[in-house]
């Protein structure tokens, strides 16, 4: 059925051209010393110097990682862009390529840093400086204190359609399995059914396993417009379509139902403004910061009715591989996602997106790879999501 079109003048105008991570673990290092390293490898996989960046799109909460203090620490020349959006990735690529596509800078720096906050482990929380960081470094979005919603809308789903566990498992294992072949990820380790549904409960119905594993670890891409894209060594990787999405009632406890929310509104945006839709995707990246969110994302893009993911992946399961097959052809998540590479914020998604249609990505690589839907967020204020294709 044909769409109506939206205005969507930066279609395939913007691209990415560079990326760099520092890989996620539980580490010692100081976001500043995190993000430095994400970025220089972007601007150098960019075929670029630090005199090329002149903008900076960055979203520590920290000051010492903050817009103005990588520009110094970088030694960037001048910078007539910059900006902290809220966390979750698209919020700063849609940023970054607004500002080249205006003209307010050529070539974008965008830098993420992430790290665990003293309630997230044992080991975090001996750390005095995180501790004291506390006040001023807000935590991975996902961990133990903030589950209440996404927990109550589990039970809710489960309720309303009588679901249950498995498709919740199959999203945790998929990501796991993924995520083995990832050197940047957090936790490699196989997972079985039996040890996900042994995993210590949380909030009813989550366990362990349904949340992402807080890390620390940085990303790092650069943008700029697809015709000096052409001139740089990176093959291209343009931004078909980008929005974010939120509904008027979108706070935990006021969403009305799981039937109106951001990834709603993201995906009809999306369709609207793209030529390119499911059908013709090779690699899916749904956020999975919550088990919960992959599968409300996989119903909510069309893969199958609401209610119906149960069913959905147990057909589209690769038992030897342990992994989502979406017509036997179309991976979910091939880094492992949020639940194993690391709580990135969405970052580990778009740049494995990139990597994929780059096809770079090794042992991982999707053979023929040429576009992929990228959904971060979940269903309140940081619903996005963006449709990327190579050049």
């Amino acid at each position: 059925m044909a769409r109506s079109m939206k205005r969507s003048p930066m279609k395939d105008q913007i691209a990415i051209v560079g990326i760099g991570s520092t890989g996620f673990s539980r580490g010692d290092r100081s976001p500043l010393s995190l993000a430095l390293e994400a970025s220089t490898r972007a601007i150098r996989d960019a075929g670029l110097t630090a005199a090329d960046i002149d903008g900076v799109v960055a979203t520590s909460e920290a000051g010492a990682a903050s817009a103005p203090f990588l520009v110094a620490s970088l030694g960037l020349t001048e910078v007539s862009h910059h900006s902290r959006p809220a966390p979750l990735i698209m919020f700063s690529l849609l940023d970054a390529a607004q500002a080249v596509f205006a003209g307010a800078a050529d070539h974008v720096l965008i830098v993420t840093p992430v790290m665990m906050s003293s309630w997230n482990s044992r080991r975090a929380a001996a750390d005095p400086w995180r501790r004291g960081a506390r006040s001023t470094i807000r935590p991975i979005p996902e961990d133990a204190a903030n589950a209440n919603a996404y927990a109550t809308w589990a039970g809710r789903y489960m309720h309303e359609f009588g679901a249950s566990k498995d498709p919740f498992a199959r999203i945790a294992i998929n990501s796991r399995s993924n995520a083995a072949a990832n050197e940047l990820a957090a936790m490699r380790k196989p997972l079985s059914f039996d040890e996900y549904h042994a995993g210590r409960m949380i909030r009813t119905p989550l366990n362990m396993f349904d949340m992402d594993y807080p890390a620390d670890g940085a990303d790092a891409f650069v943008v700029t417009t697809a015709q000096r894209a052409a001139e740089l060594p990176q093959p291209p990787v343009l931004i078909h379509a980008a929005t974010t999405g939120v509904v008027g009632e979108n706070t935990e406890d006021q969403l009305p139902s799981l039937k109106r929310h951001g990834q709603h509104v993201v995906v009809d945006h999306l369709k609207a403004r793209s030529d390119l839709w499911i059908d013709d995707i090779d690699v899916f990246y749904p956020y999975d910061g919550f088990t919960i969110i992959a599968l409300s994302w996989l119903e909510n893009c069309g893969f199958c009715e609401m209610g119906g993911a149960e069913r959905y992946l147990a057909e589209h399961w690769n038992e030897e591989r342990q992994r989502i097959e979406i017509d036997g052809r179309i991976p979910v998540n091939t880094h492992g996602g949020s639940l194993s590479e690391g709580a990135t914020r969405g970052t580990g998604h778009l740049r494995e997106a990139v990597t994929q249609l780059r096809g770079q990505a090794g042992a991982r690589q999707v053979e023929g790879a040429k576009v992929a839907l990228v959904t971060p967020g979940g269903f309140f204020f940081n619903s996005q999501g963006a449709i990327l294709r190579s050049a």
